[in-house]
């Protein structure tokens, strides 16, 4: 009788209970759930960006830091040897790269510094007015998205010897200036075409910037007896301070990438001249890559220059970032 019991006490114990639902495995539980359903659809649609950064973007660059360490000819089909700091010693001893770091830094800094300024100067004008405010932010937004190809030939047949620039002086009385054939005023020509291209850039950003301010500090610093230029230094630029650090980054950035484009188009020669005067950096990548087919040096090139954007953004951030309560 005890036996028959305990049997049925076992039994009582290992049958399963009809009414307890069976427990869902983790996976069949996140599965079922709308939060897992939402981060798979997002997760999902990421990868293919990713995917496409990865392979356009962080893989060519490591490739090319590689191949800056090897003497790597284009035409040649023999081994590739490891070189060392081989290419980047002879392109510091290289006068021609020199020139044409030093003049990137004067198309950075006179560039950035003159589309800023004038960008946030049309900007403030264009926030004041009441009429016609559409059709002048398209007019001076038309040469942004011009093709910079055609600008460059443009600002080159005006400027040329007998060019409407020169003839206009000459009537003026002054004398003919040589503007792109002079080894002193060639680059300063191509920074002046790059500035006018780029303010309608800055002056969108300006004006989204100008329409975010609060008018009532504007109406306070009124009542307060504050002057139109105590207002905008002491108003206007430290609200502005975040568009100006953003500005700054992508101007940098720009102008490096169009030098090419506008020192290609505009220079008398096509390769930064005269006397290299008016080359840069990139220019002169595309000059060992594609003319001397010397894809080490070009490599070791490229690596300086990011090198080289990389301490310059860092250094725009930290000293332009600035916080203001008011």
């Amino acid at each position: 009788m005890g036996k028959s019991n305990l049997i049925v006490e076992e039994e009582h114990k290992y049958t399963p209970n009809p009414n307890k639902k069976p427990k869902k495995s983790l996976i069949r539980k996140f599965k079922g759930s709308q939060k897992f359903q939402k981060y798979l659809f997002v997760y999902t649609c990421l990868l293919f960006p990713i995917l496409f950064y990865f392979g356009f973007r962080i893989i060519p660059t490591l490739f090319t830091f590689n191949v800056g360490f090897r003497d790597w000819n284009l035409l040649s089909s023999g081994p590739q040897p490891f070189v060392g700091l081989e290419n980047f010693v002879t392109l510091l001893k290289d006068e021609v790269f020199l020139k044409s770091l030093f003049n990137t830094l004067i198309y950075i800094v006179l560039g950035v510094s003159g589309q800023l300024l004038f960008g946030i100067i049309v900007a403030l004008l264009l926030h004041k007015i009441n009429r016609f405010v559409g059709l002048f932010r398209v007019i001076y937004f038309i040469p942004y998205v011009t093709s910079i190809v055609a600008i460059s030939w443009v600002f080159r047949w005006i400027l040329m010897g007998n060019g409407v620039v020169n003839d206009v002086l000459i009537n003026l009385g002054f004398s003919a200036q040589p503007f792109l054939n002079s080894p002193n005023q060639g680059i300063y020509v191509i920074i002046a075409a790059m500035i006018w291209q780029a303010i309608g850039f800055q002056m969108v950003l300006f004006l989204a910037g100008l329409e975010n301010i609060p008018t009532m500090l504007y109406e306070a610093a009124d009542i307060d007896g504050a002057t139109p230029w105590q207002k905008f230094w002491r108003i206007t630029v430290p609200l502005l301070n975040p568009t100006i650090v953003f500005s700054a980054v992508i101007g940098t950035i720009t102008f490096i990438q169009v030098s090419f484009t506008q020192v290609i188009n505009m220079s008398v020669d096509g390769s930064g001249g005269p006397l290299n005067s008016t080359i840069s950096v990139v220019v002169y990548i595309y000059q060992l890559a594609f003319r001397q087919f010397d894809l080490g040096l070009a490599s070791a090139a490229t690596v300086i220059l990011f090198l080289f954007i990389l301490a310059l953004t860092l250094f725009q951030i930290k000293v332009l970032t600035k916080k203001f309560d008011y």
